[in-house]
């Protein structure tokens, strides 16, 4: 294989399938370290994220609390021991697990030449002390003595225990989870529309059903914009009463995605109402602890 192609980002050679297709820095001689969403990608994610985002997270959005699912830990690494790519990259297939059957932009360049380039912006990592969304570029922080799950979808929780509906089911006291809208099938184009479609699906996969008996009523708490991560969000916040067990406290948050702000995130949240779970004031400090992923929207070369 002959390496003539000049560095510049192109479609990752170890693409697991999972999520939107990324690219990869060729610096001329080797594959890099370096990972990216497409800008072009980052536009369309609203089309392409949900399938793929909702194998790989199972079905989280009932973390809060109600039925407690851990991520698909099966995603591949990428291999950096593919070949150079050839000079004028064309788009592979979309293996997305999942997949919706749309055919992902690829976004790759090959360079203008003349020089070497440095990578713009890095694929989101995770950080200690925090659960971080990759499909999403969110981190959300992990209280002391919380479990987090980071991945395509995030999580925190906390105090599982047997749910009073199903005992082969595990639930838990409290607990926050995050994916792209679209990953929830939810299209409004606003975070408040988001918020307000969202909240009532929140509280139905977090308390309703048999696992709680259903909700026999809810009152609203809270509805306000908000500023998380950056971002202009808007929440909304509900107290439930269940049929059997505990009630409990649902919220809905949702903000534009540090990745693209035509991506929007949205936040789950449940805490069960009694003297085991956590005070409603932690949601309140994990969603201002709520920051950009360390590598999403700036990354080598660029300012944050």
């Amino acid at each position: 294989m002959t390496q003539t192609s000049p560095p510049g980002w192109h479609p990752d050679p170890g693409y697991s399938g999972f999520g939107p297709r990324q690219e990869r820095w060729w610096d001329g001689t080797q594959w890099t370290d370096h990972l990216r969403v497409p800008p072009a990608a980052a536009r369309s994610r609203r089309l392409r994220v949900g399938a793929g985002i909702t194998a790989a997270v199972v079905v989280l959005a009932a973390i809060g609390g109600g039925v407690y699912l851990l991520n698909d830990d099966s995603g591949g690494k990428s291999d950096t021991t593919a070949s150079a790519p050839s000079a004028s990259p064309s788009p592979g297939p979309d293996r997305r697990r999942g997949g919706n059957g749309d055919s992902g932009d690829n976004g790759g360049s090959g360079g203008d030449g003349g020089g070497r380039e440095t990578p713009e912006q890095e694929q989101p990592q995770p950080e200690d002390g925090y659960a971080t969304d990759l499909a999403s570029g969110i981190s959300i922080p992990v209280p002391d003595g919380w479990d987090g799950e980071s991945g395509l979808g995030a999580g925190v929780t906390t105090g599982s225990y047997t749910c009073p509906g199903d005992t082969g089911e595990k639930c838990v006291r409290g607990g926050v989870f995050s994916a792209p809208a679209e990953a929830l099938k939810l299209t409004a184009k606003t975070a408040k529309a988001t918020a307000e479609k969202d909240i009532e699906d929140n509280a139905e996969q977090s308390y309703g059903g048999k696992i709680y008996g259903g909700i026999t009523s809810h009152q609203q708490l809270k509805s306000e914009a908000v500023t998380v991560a950056g971002q202009q969000g808007y929440r909304v916040r509900w107290k439930v009463v269940t049929k059997n067990g505990d009630d409990g406290y649902v919220e809905s948050l949702a903000f534009p995605s540090p990745l693209s702000k035509d991506m929007l995130v949205v936040v789950r949240s449940g805490f069960d109402i009694n003297s085991k779970a956590p005070a409603l004031s932690v949601l309140d400090d994990i969603t201002k602890g709520i920051k950009a992923a360390s590598g999403a929207g700036s990354g080598p070369g660029t300012t944050a």
